[in-house]
């Protein structure tokens, strides 16, 4: 793939919301290499896959010859983004958003090519040019440029003004020029002609190129990528457990694995254009074959791989999916410690004991079974594990054979219901 069929590319694959401009924005991608960014305000700790997108977007920008640069939002994330919300974000400390900060930066750092010369990317933090601003300044140059009549039509503002219970605050009114300016500052001192985003941020992105267009008559560009929304309504990246983080002490590898092998049928060949470099024609051919000899479910596991390589490393996914040999293909010949950590942590149900009559109060304990008589039964009945290997004797006293590293012992019900217990020592 040459520049010229960059944008052709991202509609294939279905990464196009808005753009603007487009035949000319295609001409100057293919005619010289630009700089662009992208925005990521620090209102937690860690991203989560919902970001993705715009990271692995900005990827493909980097591998054919531009720019990419990510805006750390230090100064706009003490405002927030009012864009869609139902309320006005909780307003944190300016020592908890540079410490977010920094957090989220060594994220970034695993998307991109930091060291390859003239496309290198950048991190960049919009506080360095807001710090320095003044108030009168910064609305007689920049307010000067923006009605108050198309702010308030912005849809993103509509729905906030129309609800009764929650208004729009001044604070958050405000962040559409913060983030216009954004665009203004990178357009005049990093040669930025491009803004990409999710479609969220589309009156933001347009507001910094009415911005540029207003002081200097450039013409910028701006393109958004779709929000992914689940068949529930729910975002993408969004469990009934919670958020599925990038950071692996918030959401381990094993867990962010298993999000992706439970993905609906419907979204695998979707996702693999989304979120993977494979060829186009590739994925079309599974897509027609993935009823032949299991293909999606191969499909699947491989969407699962690559994403989970690309965000943790080869290391943990050998974890994620040795833990999933163990669960699922009874497999328990290479478990490490490690693994059973991350199992306790959010793999699967956990509880912490300090001592068990039996098995059968352990079944009960655990909560896969309801009453001893129930558990007694499950056990005759052949349907428990203690570490993979069924156990018949309804007797059974559960020692220190039992327990893997001394401290824990994985108890199964059937294929699919399980649970570690963790023995911990009386002090």
């Amino acid at each position: 793939m040459n520049k010229m069929d960059l944008i052709n590319e991202l509609h294939q694959r279905n990464l196009i919301f808005h753009i603007t401009n487009k035949n000319k924005l295609k001409e100057l991608i293919k005619n010289k290499c630009i700089s662009l960014y992208c925005g990521f305000d620090p209102t937690g700790e860690s991203l989560h896959v919902g970001h993705l997108l715009p990271l692995i977007t900005l990827k493909r920008f980097q591998i054919l010859g531009h720019k990419p640069i990510v805006l750390i939002g230090g100064a706009t994330s003490l405002i927030g983004d009012p864009s869609f919300k139902t309320k006005e974000r909780l307003l944190q400390s300016d020592n908890l958003i540079d410490k977010w900060t920094l957090k989220i930066s060594q994220q970034v750092s695993f998307f991109l090519d930091f060291n390859c010369n003239f496309n290198s990317a950048l991190i960049l933090n919009n506080n360095s040019w807001f710090k320095k601003i003044n108030v009168l300044s910064f609305l007689r140059d920049v307010g000067k440029h923006f009605s108050i009549n198309t702010m308030i039509n912005r849809e993103a503002v509509k729905q906030r003004i129309k609800r009764l219970d929650q208004g729009i605050s001044f604070t958050e009114f405000s962040y559409n020029l913060l983030q216009a300016y954004d665009f203004f500052i990178l357009n005049q001192k990093n040669q930025v002609s491009l803004q990409i985003g999710g479609s969220d941020q589309w009156g933001n992105i347009s507001s910094g190129m009415h911005l540029i267009h207003r002081t200097s008559k450039k013409e910028v560009y701006g393109l958004t990528l779709p929000l992914l929304i689940q068949s529930n309504g729910i975002k993408f990246g969004k469990t009934e457990s919670g958020t599925v983080w990038l950071d692996p002490k918030k959401t381990t590898p094993y867990k962010f694995y298993q999000f992706w092998m439970n993905i609906e049928d419907s979204n695998v060949y979707r996702f693999l254009k989304l979120f993977t470099f494979m060829n186009i024609d590739e994925v079309n051919q599974r897509e027609k074959n993935k009823y032949k000899n299991n293909q999606i479910i191969f499909d699947k596991s491989l969407l699962a791989k690559y994403i989970t390589r690309l965000v943790h490393g080869d290391e943990n996914l050998s974890a994620a999916e040795r833990i999933t040999n163990i669960l699922f293909f009874k497999n328990i010949e290479d478990i490490k410690e490690s693994d059973l950590e991350q199992l306790k942590k959010d793999g699967i149900p956990a509880i912490e004991v300090y001592k068990i009559k039996d098995l059968q109060e352990a079944l009960v304990f655990s909560s896969l079974a309801k009453s001893r008589t129930q558990a007694k039964n499950m056990i005759i009945s052949n349907s428990i594990s203690i570490n993979t290997k069924k156990i018949v004797n309804k007797n059974h006293i559960i020692n220190n054979n039992d327990k893997l590293f001394d401290k824990f012992t994985l108890l199964s019900r059937g294929k699919k219901n399980h649970c570690l217990i963790y023995w911990k020592n009386k002090i």
